[in-house]
């Protein structure tokens, strides 16, 4: 394939309450996951292996300071060579463009133009997954259709209200969508659409242009969803793993997947590698007192107490005899003896003082801000 074949947009400028402190000062994108990712490592590494080399992102302004700090130059990406480009544009620039009259999708459409590309995928960070976007291209190319989507049959108890659900006709295809809040809950399963879509560049431009006369919506991703339907519409059915994260309890068990080797095996190697910033770091120290039990220690890490069930990432300290069980520790979190930590979530540079409990529920864990220091129990619900 070409190099130039695709061009790609990247945008996930949703915001969830249900997702906060942890979103309180970076994008979803920009959450850890794993011990050492990010959530936006996954569709940056989709689009990477599909030999896309030109990046169109959308982020909330005010926002970009961690993505910032986690992409960098590019380099882990391969976005740092000459024939590589990343760009970065904030969604709030539309919004203003948009209540002045003004062209708001003009950035967008002279990307689009100068990428000479014939195709174009447009993904967000929300839908955890690893696809090969040239298998979807591959479909498009031959139903010759306007519009592609990615959809998932998924148990309708991991669907946010706001997600689409696909309406798919005897022959495959997408007859329309709807959000799930008007689905219909006695179904077991559904076609959730995963917001991944791939059409012709010159047709996305020609869409463009026409929308903003109208005053069509200026997220791209709710764009083309109201697409969905009115063009002739393929549908691509994915089958790998997906995360759908929208809340705490979902993103707290899309990490403790990864304690699932198949599942761990399902995200991280298919055929096709994540990709991450790299930090050159020691490994982990584990004491000759320490237990590790079905966990994740990230490098950089001093184990000298009892983890299990657990991902801990890097650089993190735990004393003796502290426990840690069904949790996510993000990095420079400092441990202390005798601690217990039991279904939370601990954001990075958190500190527990000796002795102190932290107990939270499968269903409800508990979660610390980063750069707490916590030197009283917290028993159930959020700090």
């Amino acid at each position: 394939m070409k190099t130039n074949k695709m061009c790609a947009i990247l945008g996930n400028v949703s915001k969830f309450n249900g997702l906060l402190p942890l979103t309180d000062h970076r994008p979803l994108d920009t959450l850890p996951f794993d011990c050492k990712y990010r959530l936006l490592d996954f569709p940056l590494s989709s689009i990477v292996n599909a030999n896309i080399n030109n990046i169109f992102m959308v982020f909330n302004e005010g926002e970009t300071q961690s993505v910032f700090d986690h992409i960098g130059g590019g380099k882990e990406w391969n976005l740092d060579s000459l024939q590589n480009r990343y760009f970065i544009y904030f969604y709030q620039e539309f919004l203003k463009k948009k209540a002045e009259g003004l062209p708001y999708f003009t950035p967008v459409i002279d990307y689009l133009q100068k990428s000479k590309s014939d195709y174009t995928v447009f993904m967000g960070s929300k839908m955890l997954c690893n696809i090969d976007l040239r298998a979807v291209l591959k479909i498009h190319q031959a139903q010759k259709n306007e519009l592609t989507v990615v959809y998932k049959r998924m148990d309708t108890k991991k669907i946010y209200s706001s997600d689409a659900v696909l309406d798919l006709d005897p022959d495959g295809n997408i007859a329309g969508y709807h959000f799930f809040e008007e689905h219909d809950l006695a179904l077991e399963k559904t076609n959730l659409c995963m917001d991944i879509f791939i059409v012709e560049t010159k047709w996305l431009i020609e869409q463009l242009k026409e929308g903003q006369k109208i005053g069509s919506p200026a997220s791209i991703q709710d764009f083309l969803r109201m697409r969905i339907g009115e063009v002739t519409t393929s549908a691509y059915e994915y089958t790998g793993y997906l995360s759908n994260i929208y809340d705490i309890q979902s993103y707290y068990k899309a990490n403790m997947d990864m304690l699932d080797s198949a599942k761990f095996n399902s995200l991280m190697y298919s055929s096709k590698k994540i990709y991450t910033k790299l930090k050159n770091e020691v490994p982990t120290y584990y004491a000759e007192c320490s237990q590790v039990k079905n966990s994740q220690c990230a490098t950089g890490c001093i184990i000298e107490g009892t983890i299990e069930n657990s991902l801990i990432s890097r650089r993190s300290v735990v004393k003796k005899e502290a426990k840690i069980n069904h949790s996510i520790v993000m990095a420079n979190a400092k441990i202390g003896e005798k601690a217990l930590i039991e279904y939370a979530i601990l954001d990075k540079n958190v500190v527990v003082n000796a002795g102190v409990t932290i107990k939270g529920t499968p269903e409800k864990p508990v979660v610390v801000k980063k750069n707490e220091v916590v030197s009283k129990d917290l028993i159930g619900g959020n700090n």
